[in-house]
C-alpha cells in the first residue's frame, strides 16, 4: 500500500478535527529541513550554493524536535541537503516516532546502505528515496556517474530488511513520456516500492540551471501522456488521487503553502517549502503574520508555474474531504486524458517577482550562532 492505513486514518481524523474546530490554515506536513549540506551538487537544486559556514550548520535533535511539537502536523517530511549525513539523525527520526507522527525521511540513498542499522522498520518510517528516472537519465540530473546503481542498491537492501520505501521523482522538461513509463514500470513492478511521489520541478531562483524547468502547459500535457500511458500498469502514487488529477489539468486548485511549513537552520521559512522570503521566529508567528495572500498563482509571478505536491497535496487533502465521492470516481475511473482541461487560473494581476533571497539570507546568516560547528565527523561521511 502506497500509504499505510494507520496514516490514512490518522491524518483523516486530524483534518476532520481542524474542521470541526473551525480552523481555517493547519499544517499537514512539517518540512523539517535540518541542514542544507549534500553530498551531492544536482544543477536542478536550490539548496546547495550557499557559503560553507551555513553549509556547516545543522539543527540539533532538540530543535527538531522541538519544532515536530511546536507544529503539530501529523507527518513529518525530512528533506536537506542530505539528512543522513546529520550525526544525530537516529536520535531525530526515533523522537519524531515517539511522539507517533509519519516520518518521510528524503535521501540520495548514497549513504542508506550504510545506514540502515540505526533504524527499525516500522510503518511510521518510510524511505523517500530521491530518483529522476533510469540509470543514464538520473546520472545526468545529479551530475554524477554511478549513483544511480547506488541508490538501487540500497533501496533493494532496505526492501530485504522490511523497511518501507518511497521513490520521490522530479520531472524536467528532458524527460519524455516513454522514458517516464519506463521509469515508473521499474520502480513499482522490479524494485517493488511502495509508492511513487511524483512532482513536475520548481524553477528555484538559486537553482545553477534553470533551462530544464517545466511550464504549467508543459507540465499538464506532460502527465495526460504519462497517464495515459499508464492506465494498464497498476502504478502506486503516494498522493492523493485528485492532486495526480489536477497534475493533468483537471482541477483548478490554488495552492495552501501553509499546508507543508518548513523549518530550517534559519527559522520557520516564509512563505513555503520552495520559496524563501522571510522567516519567522516561531510557528506561530509563520502562521499568523504571513501575507498568505500575497503568493501563490495568480499573485506572484514566482509562483505562474508552479504545480508543486508540497503547496498543492494539501489542497487537493481538503478537497478530497470536502468531496469524497468526487476523488473515489477519481480513484476508480482513472485519470482523465482527452476530455478539456479545467480552467486556468489567470495570471494578469499578479504582483512581479521580487528577489530578495540574497539579502536575507545574509541578514539570516548573521544572526545564527557560531556555536556548534565541529562536524568534522560529517565532513567525513560526505567523502565516502
Amino acid at each position: 500500500m502506497a500509504v499505510p492505513l494507520i496514516q490514512q486514518i490518522r491524518v483523516g481524523a486530524y483534518v476532520l478535527k481542524q474542521r470541526v474546530s473551525g480552523t481555517a490554515r493547519y499544517p499537514l506536513v512539517l518540512m523539517l529541513e535540518p541542514l542544507f549540506r549534500c553530498n551531492l551538487a544536482c544543477p536542478g537544486c536550490g539548496k546547495i550554493d550557499y557559503e560553507e559556514h551555513i553549509l556547516n550548520k545543522r539543527l540539533s535533535a532538540e530543535e527538531c524536535l522541538a519544532a515536530v511539537d511546536e507544529c503539530g502536523a501529523p507527518v513529518v517530511s525530512i528533506p536537506g541537503g542530505e539528512p543522513l549525513l546529520h550525526k544525530e539523525i537516529k536520535e531525530i527520526v526515533e523522537g519524531i516516532i515517539s511522539r507517533k507522527k509519519f516520518v518521510y525521511l528524503c535521501t540520495n540513498a548514497l549513504l542508506l546502505e550504510k545506514r540502515l542499522h540505526l533504524f527499525q522498520p516500522t510503518p511510521y518510517l518510510t524511505f523517500s528515496v530521491h530518483l529522476d528516472g533510469l540509470e543514464s537519465h538520473h546520472d545526468r540530473a545529479v551530475d554524477q556517474d554511478g549513483v544511480f546503481k547506488k541508490a538501487v542498491s540500497a533501496i533493494r537492501e532496505a526492501k530485504r530488511r522490511g523497511f518501507r520505501v518511497n521513490v520521490n521523482c522530479t520531472l524536467f522538461d528532458k524527460m519524455t513520456v516513454e522514458e517516464t513509463t519506463k521509469f515508473f514500470d521499474f520502480v513499482i513492478h522490479d524494485l517493488g516500492v511502495e509508492g511513487i511521489t511524483v512532482s513536475p520541478g520548481y524553477a528555484y531562483e538559486r537553482a545553477p540551471n534553470q533551462d530544464h524547468f517545466l511550464n504549467r502547459k508543459k507540465t499538464k500535457k506532460l502527465f495526460r501522456d504519462i497517464f495515459q500511458r499508464g492506465k494498464d500498469k497498476k502504478w502506486r502514487f503516494s498522493q492523493s488521487s485528485l492532486f495526480l488529477d489536477f497534475l493533468a489539468g483537471n482541477q483548478t486548485y490554488k495552492c495552501t503553502p501553509w499546508g507543508n511549513p518548513t523549518r530550517n537552520i534559519f527559522g520557520w521559512q516564509r512563505p513555503c517549502y520552495l520559496i524563501s522570503e522571510g522567516y519567522a521566529p516561531s510557528f506561530q508567528a509563520l502562521m499568523n503574520e504571513t501575507d498568505w495572500a500575497a503568493y501563490g498563482t495568480g499573485n506572484y509571478e514566482k509562483c505562474a508555474d508552479c504545480m508543486v505536491h508540497c503547496g498543492y497535496e494539501p489542497t487537493a487533502v481538503t478537497d478530497t474531504i470536502n468531496h469524497p465521492l468526487k476523488a473515489l470516481k477519481v480513484f476508480l475511473k482513472g485519470i482523465e486524458t482527452v476530455a478539456p482541461m479545467a480552467k486556468e487560473i489567470p495570471l494578469e494581476n499578479q504582483r512581479p517577482a521580487e528577489y530578495v533571497f540574497e539579502r536575507l539570507v545574509q541578514r539570516a546568516a548573521a544572526d545564527l550562532s557560531t556555536t556548534n560547528t565541529d562536524l568534522g565527523q560529517e565532513r567525513g561521511h560526505a567523502a565516502q
